[in-house]
């Protein structure tokens, strides 16, 4: 359902069509490159996105996408993609069965107008109709938008990993913050 987002034209949100994965691939490409959302050093290309989203949607867990537009917009046409959000598995073990590890990014210029907040909505809309428990987001702690974001939707900060990953030359602390769904 199209959602107004902060004045803005309205946004969709929708399943990821192979035709957004430029538009996805390029979202995560800035990631890498720029920030520290994503803690790969190595940018992609078209496959790695392509094989990324089939294994996925083949797993069971929702791509999304958001774009802007209304419900008039056809899915298979290339709209610019604003964000992308996914889920999976949070450990490799039954007992996590019902807990997964989401991730929401959103073009650069597409920040700061609910995009993420939308996502993450849809999301855990997805998780629920899924029958699972809980929702696990890891972020850098110098990540302080999404922090927020995080806190503003009611995930609490459960657990804090100093210097558990590397990037830019520097250690990155871990954030988990988790949501009872």
């Amino acid at each position: 359902m199209p959602q107004h987002v902060r004045g803005d034209a309205p946004l969709l949100v929708r399943a990821a069509t192979e035709a957004d994965l430029p538009g996805v691939l390029a979202i995560y490409n800035h990631a890498v490159a720029h920030t520290t959302a994503i803690w790969n050093d190595v940018l992609v290309d078209l496959d790695n996105r392509r094989a990324w989203w089939r294994g996925r949607v083949e797993a069971g867990f929702p791509v999304l996408v958001a774009v802007a537009g209304g419900a008039d917009r056809a899915a298979d046409r290339a709209e610019p993609v604003l964000g992308y959000a996914s889920y999976g598995p949070f450990r490799a073990f039954d007992g996590y069965r019902l807990t997964v590890e989401h991730s929401v990014y959103v073009a650069e210029g597409a920040r700061r107008r609910g995009v993420a907040t939308a996502l993450l909505r849809a999301l855990e809309r997805e998780a629920r109709s899924a029958g699972l428990h809980v929702m696990v987001g890891g972020v850098a702690a110098d990540n302080e938008p999404s922090l927020r974001l995080h806190a503003r939707l009611g995930f609490v900060e459960t657990g804090r990993m100093p210097e558990v990953g590397t990037k830019f030359g520097r250690w990155l602390d871990l954030v988990l913050m988790q949501k009872v769904l």
